[in-house]
């Protein structure tokens, strides 16, 4: 570890207040807050519970989870049918809302602070005109980061190495073989194009008859080749603050079980507990994550970012995986934890790179505590999308909020929630609907999200008790199919 170093740099100054010296002011300061700052996104889930901690802090969003009833979601009432072809699409159609739009103005205050996790160039221009500042990095500069390629290149740089790999183009699999046998990667590939969602840019190949399944999303594209390795995943979020990088907790990931996505290798959820990497693990793993981040600051990025760390089972060697330039689905459990809890949540370092303010940090301090409080918090998530391919209308769904099984075995609603934040223990699950009644189901659609105490996951895959809360919540799905 590097030597602790404790600066107070100068910032733009939007808002004005004094220089925050530590956690304690930086508390304060948000608890006081009264800069309106807005999460836009298809639903409030990725920082929900952040306004536990920042005054004026709402969401909007496209899908009403809570039916009206969450104080500090707002949902634009007339919704027209449209087929969005992306996240970006929802945040620009909220963006340009009428209603939204109203809604800001309405609430006052001085120029809008709005996040989100995906956005594009067009984002960038509506914030323009509307007079928003978008408080994330340039679109231009986070695309680029979003590549496989680039990440790779920046962590060797940093001396934060990915796993063994070459990159290059193949329009064949004998060009592929040729690739791999240069590099000494073995016959069992793994194989990435630069960018795209989870589970969709990731293929496994090992004959040519999985080539010729996947050869059409790699032929003309450069792509990552690595070698296939037994491995423990892990996924981290960290903030690239002016004072240095600050590491999150480690989780493990879920990942592409059948019961609850689609897609092969596509990211379903997350465990955070203590073993989720040993302690020499971590130790390794948050010196390549804090490298990287320094070499990302260097290319003018700051802010939140999420990276996957992969564990060799074989040789025990700590690697980077992908990285995730934004806020990211496992903002929600970092912003649980017990750091969270006993400084702030990660978040609010974000923030403190974007509303203008002085303020100190002992980053180095900050992250060895952290990696102390990693022992004692376990949580989970589980993503539910459609895994069966239909077309039905939703006619009714489950309600938003707190469940747990009856006597008789039954997963039923106990009570209203904001969030997960006061789950009591291990007999209940928050679930937070995505798609309602009226929706339509169709493969790889969100039907909504578990939140847990405890473990979700173990070495056999889901635990028995994941399970029966994923059939539970199912069971309160009804749909009738869509005329074709």
């Amino acid at each position: 570890m590097s030597e602790a170093t404790v600066t107070t740099v100068a910032a733009p100054t939007t808002l004005g207040p004094p220089p925050l010296k530590g956690i304690s002011g930086i508390r304060t300061f948000f608890r006081t807050n009264q800069q309106p700052i807005y999460f836009i996104g298809p639903t409030a889930f990725n920082l929900l519970g952040i306004d536990r901690w920042v005054r004026n802090f709402q969401y909007i969003a496209y899908y009403d989870s809570w039916d009206g009833a969450h104080p500090r979601v707002f949902t634009p009432k007339h919704r027209p049918y449209i087929e969005f072809k992306s996240s970006e699409h929802i945040i620009n159609y909220l963006l340009r809302d009428p209603e939204v739009q109203a809604h800001i103005k309405r609430r006052g205050g001085t120029t809008p602070m709005v996040a989100m996790v995906f956005f594009d160039e067009e984002t960038e221009q509506i914030c323009k005109e509307l007079g928003y500042e978008l408080i994330l990095p340039p679109d231009e500069l986070r695309r680029r980061l979003d590549s496989k390629i680039i990440t790779t290149q920046l962590g060797n740089e940093a001396g934060a190495p990915s796993v063994p790999n070459a990159l290059g183009r193949a329009s064949t699999f004998a060009e592929l073989t040729a690739l791999a046998e240069r590099n000494k990667l073995g016959t069992d590939l793994v194989v990435q194009t630069p960018y795209g969602h989870s589970g969709k840019t990731t293929f496994f190949i090992k004959s040519e008859k999985d080539w010729q399944k996947s050869e059409k999303e790699i032929v003309g594209q450069d792509v990552k080749v690595m070698k296939r390795i037994n491995h423990r995943a892990a996924a981290v979020e960290a903030c690239i603050t002016r004072h240095g990088t600050v590491v999150g907790p480690f989780m493990s990931d879920l990942t592409g079980y059948p019961e609850l996505t689609p897609y092969q290798g596509g990211w379903c959820g997350n465990d955070l507990f203590p073993d989720a990497l040993s302690e020499a693990h971590r130790a390794t793993a948050v010196e390549h994550v804090r490298r990287l981040g320094d070499r990302l600051s260097d290319e003018g990025y700051r802010g939140f970012f999420e990276l996957d760390v992969l564990v060799d089972t074989d040789t025990d060697t700590v690697y980077l995986g992908e990285l995730n330039p934004r806020i990211s689905g496992a903002s929600s459990m970092t912003n649980v934890t017990a750091g969270a809890y006993a400084d702030v949540p990660l978040f609010l370092f974000h923030l403190l790179e974007f509303v203008g303010v002085d303020y100190t940090l002992d980053v180095e301090e900050l992250n060895e505590r952290w990696l102390e409080l990693a022992a004692v918090d376990i949580w989970s998530q589980v993503m539910m999308k459609e895994p069966i391919d239909s077309l039905e209308r939703i006619v009714a769904a489950p309600r938003t909020g707190v469940w747990q099984f009856s006597e008789d075995g039954e997963l039923t609603f106990s009570r209203i929630a904001n969030d997960w934040h006061d789950l009591a223990g291990e007999d209940e699950v928050f679930f937070l609907r995505v798609f309602g009644a009226g929706e339509v189901r169709y493969k790889g659609a969100d039907l909504g999200i578990l939140i847990a105490k405890g473990r979700m996951q173990n070495a056999d895959g889901l635990t028995p008790r994941c399970r029966r809360f994923v059939e539970g919540i199912r069971r309160h799905y009804r749909s009738e199919p869509v005329p074709r």
